[in-house]
């Protein structure tokens, strides 16, 4: 393609620059769904589709044609390293790699084939399998690959504590509460794989499974942090002499409750929470409980799971890891309100009715927990979650609509904002799907290697309520969106960017973060802002471009800083730049310069590094929509503003 900054800054230029976003946005448009909606494939690591391989043998439900296609997914993810990563470019993941070399080796991969000899040398030289995540360590116990004292001790009794206990569900994530659920009736009956084919991976270990003493040998950080650490392990070693002594009636009761507990929120064939791990634990859990295959409950978990299968033109097969329509449908629609031609507006107008359909006004769901008497109002991320709406679909859908057509669907916003006012926290952030949701101490027990149990406030998932609230006529004035802003001034880090929970990384939070302070009426010569800008212009690439890779979520990784620049990042960097009045910035014409130069022959763009993420530094995302509408977002932008001689934003975004 063309390069921008070659023409000149004239009427031509202008015409040219939008023709880029028309063609742009009607390539967008084309992937519109004839309800209204987009759905783009959603892409984590190689865990996923090896899973559910594993789960398909461990039901004995196999589809060997299916199998196939996901063997040939595998391989072609399998790194020069010999094993599997997190995310594109990525180092060697234990976990990861277990999983991988464990579904290929259950497809019928020979162990003496070069790939597998490759990914056995390097599981072992990091290790073996003895170093793999608690949730890896399930799947091999369940397997009978290492024995139940390799898991932490999770009583299923924990279903009838009381909520002034210091551990509670109520007290973790939602995303922790449904797959904890399903997998401590597992833990408690303890059931083996059918393994039809009765594959081992005994090689993957450095010593014997039965001899291995130390199994949470992957905790890191300071000196207080190991220390609490290993209070909880103590504490891990009691409750483990202390759990078959409790009185089998309470071990009934309790798993009598978790099963009215999943059958309650299993979503028909939307899935337990939505998402693949859930879903998949719930599959077993029927299973081990003697529920009947054809038994509607079952039948639709197991739809549920084979639905999020992608099937590619080249022969090979994945599964997502939950489905983002929502999501896809408000940011697309964002990028065609900005593009503002009669086509995108119509498009967009018809994302706009799809996305109030799916207000959920008549489920009360676990959020309830923390703000009892709060009337739903809110959006899920996925096609059907009614009892986990999240704040942050929530004000991205609140957002489009408002700018879309804010008379028509008064009613569904001001529902929304009464809903997001309501789930603030204490301190004026937000987190994702619950409010106060910070008992960080149990971030320390053995279960929660991977860091993730809890869902405290955001700065980016705070930017974007702030957001949502401050463009609908109170500004700063609004309570909430005062808290929210002194909450954003507050996380500001010391470099001047914030980090992004849900985006990768600093690049994602400083973007969200600016946008809601734009929105929120802070002057751009606020310190927060000036501070920012330096950061973002020192982080713009030698082409123009910016990247951020997964990297950047340990405490020693490069901030702001990738392997290479990326669509969607360099769009979140234009954005964040010209939300804090940087528009006529040299480095944002040559930001756009970048984007027209990478646009391909449909007029999108290509973009295979992964600039999501679901749990930092152990499981990240691809989102394929974000090469779509997030450049688009930000060419439009640019041409909005050149043309209003770099008027003020007024959008929420």
């Amino acid at each position: 393609m063309g390069s921008f900054s070659d023409v000149d800054a004239t009427t031509s230029s202008a015409a040219i620059l939008d023709g880029m976003v028309r063609s742009s946005a009607s390539a967008l448009m084309s992937r519109q769904k004839a309800d209204g909606h987009w759905a783009f494939p959603l892409e984590a690591d190689a865990t996923i589709p090896a899973e559910y391989v594993l789960l398909l043998h461990y039901l004995d439900a196999r589809d060997t044609e299916l199998e196939r296609r996901i063997g040939a997914r595998l391989r072609a993810l399998q790194a020069d390293h010999g094993g599997w990563p997190l995310f594109h470019g990525g180092d060697l993941d234990v976990s990861a790699s277990v999983k991988a070399y464990f579904a290929l080796k259950a497809i019928g991969d020979a162990p003496d084939a070069p790939h597998m000899q490759r990914a056995r040398a390097a599981i072992l030289a990091r290790g073996g399998a003895a170093r793999s995540n608690v949730f890896t360590r399930v799947l091999l116990a369940l397997w009978g690959e290492v024995p139940w004292r390799a898991v932490p001790a999770m009583p299923v009794q924990i279903m009838l504590l009381p909520r002034w206990f210091p551990f509670h569900l109520d007290k973790v994530s939602y995303w922790s509460r449904t797959v904890i659920v399903p997998l401590l009736v597992l833990m408690a009956r303890k059931p083996r794989a059918r393994n039809p084919r009765r594959i081992s991976v005994a090689e993957l270990f450095v010593e014997p499974p039965n001899q291995v003493r130390r199994w949470n040998a992957n905790r890191r950080g300071s000196p207080a942090k190991l220390a609490i650490d290993l209070l909880f392990a103590v504490l891990d070693r009691v409750l483990r002499v202390a759990e078959p002594l409790l009185p089998e009636g309470s071990r009934r009761r309790a798993i009598d409750r978790a099963w009215e507990w999943v059958d309650e929120r299993l979503n028909g064939e939307e899935g337990l929470g939505g998402i693949f791990p859930a879903m998949a634990n719930a599959a077993m859990m029927y299973d081990c409980l003697g529920v009947p295959r054809d038994d509607p409950r079952p039948r639709a978990a197991l739809a549920a799971l084979r639905r999020l299968v992608v099937e590619e033109p080249d022969g090979s097969a994945w599964v997502q890891p939950c489905f983002s329509p929502v999501w896809d449908t408000a940011l697309a629609c964002h990028a065609l309100a900005e593009a503002g031609d009669e086509a995108s507006l119509v498009a967009a107008r018809r994302g706009a009715e799809w996305l109030a359909s799916k207000q959920i006004a008549g489920v009360v769901g676990d959020w309830a927990a923390r703000r009892p008497g709060l009337a739903p109002g809110g959006w899920a991320f996925q096609y059907a979650n009614d009892h986990y709406p999240d704040v942050d679909d929530t004000a991205a859908v609140m957002a489009a609509l408002d700018r879309i057509d804010g008379a028509r669907h008064r009613a569904a916003i001001d529902r929304g904002a009464d809903w997001l006012r309501g789930m603030a926290s204490r301190g004026g952030g937000w987190g994702a799907f619950d409010a106060d949701n910070t008992h960080y101490a149990l971030n320390h027990i053995p279960f929660a290697d991977h860091g993730a149990l809890l869902d405290p406030p955001t700065a980016d998932v705070t930017a974007r309520c702030v957001s949502a609230l401050a463009t609908m006529g109170a500004r700063r004035d609004d309570p909430a969106v005062k808290d929210g802003v002194a909450y954003l001034l507050r996380s500001q880090e010391a470099d001047g960017s914030w980090y992004g929970r849900w985006g990768t990384n600093y690049i994602y939070g400083t973007w969200s973060a600016l946008a809601a302070l734009n929105a929120a009426g802070v002057a751009h010569d606020h310190p927060a802002m000036r501070r920012a800008v330096p950061w973002l212009l020192a982080k713009q690439r030698a082409d123009g471009g910016w990247g951020e890779d997964g990297r950047s979520y340990w405490d020693d990784g490069p901030r702001g800083e990738g392997p290479a620049s990326t669509p969607s990042q360099t769009a979140w960097a234009l954005l964040a730049l010209m939300a804090a009045g940087e528009g006529r910035n040299e480095a944002v014409a040559r930001g756009i310069d970048w984007l027209v130069r990478a646009r391909n022959a449909e007029g999108l763009w290509d973009e295979r590094h992964y600039t999501a993420v679901g749990f930092p530094r152990v499981f990240y995302l691809r989102y394929h929509g974000y090469r779509a509408y997030f450049p688009l977002w930000a060419l439009a932008r640019y041409r909005n503003l050149v043309a209003g001689n770099f008027a003020p934003i007024i959008h929420a975004l």
